[in-house]
């Protein structure tokens, strides 16, 4: 299946420059001035993505998310939400792989197939890392300012968690 793969990707890039070749395109300078622009605009968000990394690791080595998730325990649980599923309800904005290694953790301490691992799958996969990708998208457009675009993600995060927390308890 991974030789499927591998030559799926080589007969894309084949026809795309295949296509570029036939219609007079330059593909070979087109090529190398899109990978120096790629460069550039890795480079200006470069400072960014260090800061959120940075931000990220010093939130998961202080112990704030699970001092948070204590705080919010009488929110979660009226909602009926599983206090393990805090710190990755709030981890899942800010990093992917902040919370993939959350998820993980959680696989290993209840197993694969308990309540709690199935809700943290869905979660991780209906939810977006919002600030990540405001970050990248906006800085690298050079925007200024996110207007509605935060609150509108994290209400669909937020939709995201309720109708997880709601499909698990129908139907799993």
């Amino acid at each position: 299946m991974a030789g499927i793969g591998a030559a799926a990707v080589c007969g894309v890039i084949a026809l795309t420059v295949m296509c570029g070749y036939v219609k007079g395109l330059p593909v070979f300078e087109l090529f190398t001035k899109g990978a120096a622009e790629g460069m550039h605009t890795a480079i200006k968000l470069l400072p960014t993505l260090l800061g959120l990394i940075v931000g990220i690791s010093m939130l998961r080595a202080s112990g704030f998310l699970e001092l948070f998730s204590a705080l919010l325990r009488p929110v979660t649980e009226v909602l009926n939400i599983p206090t393990e599923l805090m710190p990755l309800i709030l981890l899942r904005p800010l990093s992917g792989s902040g919370s993939v290694s959350y998820v993980t953790e959680l696989y290993g301490a209840y197993g694969a197939d308990s309540v709690i691992s199935r809700l943290a799958a869905i979660l991780s996969s209906s939810t977006e890392t919002t600030f990540y990708a405001a970050a990248v998208y906006f800085s690298g457009r050079g925007y200024k300012t996110l207007r509605y675009t935060i609150p509108a993600a994290l209400c669909g995060d937020l939709a995201a968690v309720l109708l997880t927390l709601l499909s698990v308890r129908l139907f799993g």
